[in-house]
């Protein structure tokens, strides 16, 4: 079995109790936030990644770790299931579980995750326009921008919307131009 797909089968249940809590006491938004929020710290922070993922480290430094990072950050109940996925073996799933968990409250809320790539970090007013265009092609409720920067692009933007993909990047227009000439030829 690949390492996807053995992720995927631990961090679906994972997430779907944490959801199932979140609904129960009325905070899927903010758990949302929590785990976005994980999610970035995860991004950011080498060695909070391999910490939590070494098997050599203790359970007990890994909770006293994530209780210091995280202190009053996150909700009490979200501390504590970390904790238990400290108990239980599995907090090196922590992304994948966070991932499974913002897949089911978006689709609670009827939005759509827009991963855009664009040659120079957009300023606020730049995602909204990037927000709304997404709102008017897919006719979501909410859109949740993940922003890259790849000065490969030169100038535009790719927004990635599940399997859809909108290129209007200076990289893209080339690229079409290319294969349009190279048909002709």
């Amino acid at each position: 079995m690949n390492d996807s797909l053995m992720s995927s089968e631990i961090a679906e249940p994972y997430a779907q109790a944490l959801m199932s809590l979140a609904q129960s006491d009325n905070l899927t938004d903010r758990f949302g936030e929590d785990i976005a929020g994980l999610r970035q710290l995860l991004r950011d922070s080498e060695d909070l990644r391999k910490v939590l993922a070494s098997p050599l480290i203790q359970a007990d430094v890994k909770k006293g770790i994530l209780r210091q990072s995280l202190g009053e950050q996150v909700h009490p109940i979200t501390l504590n299931f970390l904790l238990l996925l400290v108990d239980r073996g599995r907090i090196s799933f922590l992304d994948s579980i966070c991932k499974q968990y913002q897949v089911l409250w978006r689709k609670l809320k009827q939005a759509v995750l827009a991963e855009v790539t664009s040659a120079v970090e957009l300023s606020d007013a730049q995602k909204d326009a990037v927000r709304q265009k997404v709102i008017a092609l897919l006719n979501a409720r909410e859109v949740e921008l993940e922003t890259n920067v790849d000065p490969d692009l030169i100038a535009g933007v790719v927004i990635k919307v599940g399997s859809q993909v909108f290129d209007t990047s200076l990289r893209g227009q080339l690229r079409r131009i290319g294969l349009r000439l190279s048909g002709n030829a």
